[in-house]
């Protein structure tokens, strides 16, 4: 089996610094079809994607460590564990977004969730990247908005959406994660990303509602870092041919 990738975040920066645009395609351990798991992740080796990330809202399976496993022995890809709670912590993966989730004011998703897990994460070797997740409203009641019990921040509203985004970066986040939610009615406004990108420094992931190759690349073209896409691959292995 492969050795851990270290340094995922300071590749992440040299990704921005060079241009270069990233991609990670999420997976939802609780989605998983097992029985086309092998066929899952050949498609996946065979797409563009630069990244995997594991996690998801509501995981009340006991299979993450499983799916990295296989991830891990059919991929060369880092994988990043993209929590909804403590619970959802693999010593297996690579990185961990440790995530605040901005746009809300529910402490338990500001801090607390964050208190549970520090001393787990420190018993591991994961490489901990601190990342402000900031909800952007998209059309419809998304998985994170119900189990956080937070409402997004107004997509019209875009001076709010970038002073949470600066004040993350003045928090020390290292990354910014705009976010519509899976299955998103609609995904985080160009305009909006590019305003966000303009004024921080530091990389942007925008995830959420992104249903096909075009909408990639205009979240690239908008100032997207990374991009993260979970509920269309997942119903399409063939996204990438299309």
């Amino acid at each position: 089996m492969r050795q851990k990738i270290p340094n995922i975040h300071e590749q992440i920066l040299e990704a921005k610094d060079n241009g270069q645009k990233l991609l990670a395609i999420l997976l939802d351990p609780d989605k998983i079809v097992w029985e086309n798991l092998d066929h899952l992740l050949l498609k996946i080796s065979q797409s563009p994607a630069t990244h995997v990330f594991v996690g998801g809202s509501i995981v009340e399976s006991t299979i993450i460590e499983e799916l990295i496993d296989a991830l891990k022995q059919k991929t060369n890809l880092p994988i990043v564990i993209f929590p909804g709670n403590p619970s959802q912590i693999s010593a297996q993966a690579d990185a961990i977004l440790f995530l605040s989730l901005l746009s809300g004011r529910n402490p338990d998703y500001l801090i607390e969730y964050q208190v549970q897990a520090a001393p787990i994460l420190k018993k591991t070797n994961l490489e901990v990247i601190s990342t402000g997740y900031i909800l952007i409203e998209s059309g419809n009641e998304t998985a994170v908005a119900r189990v956080s019990k937070t409402k997004p921040l107004n997509r019209e509203n875009f001076d709010l959406v970038l002073a949470t985004a600066q004040a993350g970066e003045m928090l020390g986040n290292k990354l910014i994660y705009l976010e519509a939610g899976s299955g998103a009615k609609k995904t985080v406004p160009l305009e909006m990303i590019g305003l966000i990108a303009q004024n921080v420094n530091i990389p942007i992931i925008v995830g959420g509602g992104i249903v096909d190759l075009h909408g990639i690349q205009n979240a690239y073209n908008a100032g997207a870092d990374l991009v993260v896409i979970g509920t269309a691959f997942e119903n399409d292995s063939h996204f990438f041919e299309s």
